[in-house]
């Protein structure tokens, strides 16, 4: 009997060259493991390889959205913006995976079919698009949040004649849009941020908006010089700092409830956040996202500064949102309501007047038909669980990821989830993820499933993985924690709402340093909640 080859034997499999990925590389080759990253992008960066589109900048300050593990690092790498760029963001994920020598271990152009976890011994056999076959003792999902697009089931997509594109999949090569007609389908962030650079060179943009966002002006500039020397002083200090707060972010937060004062106090405040920008607005008072009637004031604000800024009444009306502060991802911009001032600049609203079909020339709504050059959409993600679940993923009992997560995303901790030994999640469902600053969510997350596989590896354990009582304790409580929010109000892609067919649930948790005193305690308590054997 002539057998084929053996599958390569690696300790760790980690799936996806992202931050997370780069780290999780990192810190198990620290371990003396033998891991290998695969990677479907032709290079490294996640999200930031995938999403090129005109505008695409982070909502997260430079100095933080960044990694604290090097202090050689952190000192070095000079950020030239405020918000870092897509191309400044990607630039440094690539001096990451050179300066730490990662790419002889990270095998690019690469998806992953098929992991399933066989009980005898206790390896993931992993099998990849290219034919390939691994076995691996651990498997780490690093696939990202933001990284599986959500392209429309528009009935014609494929009959129109010009060029589409959408903001998750851009080109490498620049996109030109002189004298094109373009269509804007989606008012997200990709959109709020891409629409004023598109709308420059068009020669017109009608932009398809089914609900109205909220945006809070970046006001970006050049980093200030002054600015980054007292931080890199002290970068430790600012990390500790911004770690206790809620979002995990430098957002100054007021103890104060917006009812607790008066309107001209209130809006003096809100005047301030708006005029420093970004994402701090949603710390301007302590109750923003608890009560509906504090909440309401931080939105009556927000929709008069659109009707300020947008001259016609009635686009500036379309433009402004009715649904509660934050519960959708709040948007930070560059021009984007002031962009609708141009003459060559159309707001569709296809929320009264739905699109009904993509045509060869264009699009058709109900009440109207565009001649169309050019189509984008910006239209999402299936964010959190898409990419996890677009693998063949299979437990010892054959259960797939899918059908376990059928009802929605069920794990512990974000971490891991039952049935599926030895298998962890970099902020997946249950953990602050896209409700926090990123990149030290991620290094929280890795340096804890490092520790673990440490500890495993130091007394001779062969397997770990989440009771199912510790992940249905886990999973009220981050239900009971939404609950108490206004995030489930509206649908959002947090809820997953901007998928058809995907199960609604709310799937990040509030409140960054709860969860990481949790994940601590667990850990401190001889990892409780797992099974280690």
């Amino acid at each position: 009997m002539v057998s084929g080859p053996q599958p390569v034997a690696l300790d760790v499999a980690i799936v996806g060259a992202g931050f997370a990925g780069l780290f999780g590389l990192h810190r198990m080759r620290g371990l003396g493991l033998r891991t290998r990253v695969f990677e479907r992008g032709a290079g490294v960066g996640g999200t930031w390889y995938w999403n090129r589109y005109p505008g695409a900048r982070c909502d997260i300050e430079s100095l933080e959205y960044s990694y604290q593990f090097s202090e050689e690092l952190q000192q070095e790498w000079h950020w030239t913006e405020r918000f870092a760029t897509q191309p400044e963001i990607l630039r440094y994920a690539e001096h990451v995976a050179e300066r730490f020598d990662l790419m002889r271990d990270i095998q690019l152009e690469t998806s992953i079919d098929r992991a399933a976890f066989d009980d005898a011994t206790a390896s993931w056999s992993v099998t990849t698009d290219r034919g390939e076959s691994f076995s691996a003792r651990y498997l780490i999902l690093a696939t990202g949040c933001l990284s599986s697009t959500n392209l429309p089931d528009f009935e014609g997509l494929a009959d129109f004649a010009g060029e589409t594109y959408h903001t998750g999949r851009w080109p490498h090569d620049p996109v030109d849009f002189r004298g094109k007609r373009v269509g804007v389908v989606g008012t997200g962030s990709s959109a709020i941020q891409s629409i004023p650079l598109i709308a420059q060179d068009a020669a017109s943009l009608h932009v398809f908006q089914r609900t109205a966002n909220y945006s809070i002006p970046a006001h970006n500039a050049p980093l200030d010089p002054e600015h980054e020397a007292r931080v890199k002083a002290d970068y430790r200090g600012f990390r500790a700092h911004n770690a206790q707060l809620p979002f995990g972010a430098g957002f100054a937060p007021n103890e104060q409830g917006a009812l607790e004062v008066s309107q001209a106090e209130r809006d003096a405040e809100y005047e301030s956040r708006w005029q420093t920008g970004g994402l701090g607005f949603l710390s301007a008072y302590a109750d923003l996202l608890f009560d509906a009637e504090a909440n309401r004031t931080a939105g009556e604000f927000l929709r008069r500064k659109i009707h300020e800024i947008v001259r016609d009444p009635e686009v500036a009306a379309l433009l402004s949102p009715d649904q509660v502060v934050g519960c959708k991802r709040l948007c930070v911009d560059t021009g984007y309501f002031d962009t609708f001032n141009r003459e060559n600049v159309t707001l569709v609203d296809v929320r009264s007047a739905p699109i009904r079909r993509i045509t060869k020339t264009g699009l058709e709504t109900a009440d109207a038909h565009y001649d169309l050059d050019m189509l984008v959409l910006a239209t999402g993600f299936d964010a959190m669980t898409g990419s996890a679940l677009r693998i063949d993923i299979r437990g010892p009992s054959g259960q797939t990821l899918g059908e376990k997560w059928a009802e929605g995303p069920r794990t512990y901790l974000g971490l891991a989830t039952s049935g599926f030994p030895n298998f962890f999640t970099v902020t997946g469902p249950g953990s602050p993820s896209v409700l926090s600053n990123m990149i030290p969510s991620i290094e929280q997350h890795v340096n804890w499933i490092a520790d673990c596989i440490g500890h495993l590896e130091q007394r001779g354990l062969k397997r770990i993985e989440a009771t199912r009582e510790a992940e249905e304790s886990w999973v009220a409580h981050v239900n009971e924690v939404a609950d108490e929010t206004l995030y489930p109000s509206c649908n959002s892609w947090y809820l997953g709402a901007n998928v058809p067919g995907k199960p609604r649930v709310f799937m990040p948790y509030l409140g960054f340093p709860p969860y990481v005193e949790k994940c601590d305690e667990v850990a401190s308590n001889g990892y409780e909640g797992f099974l280690l054997s």
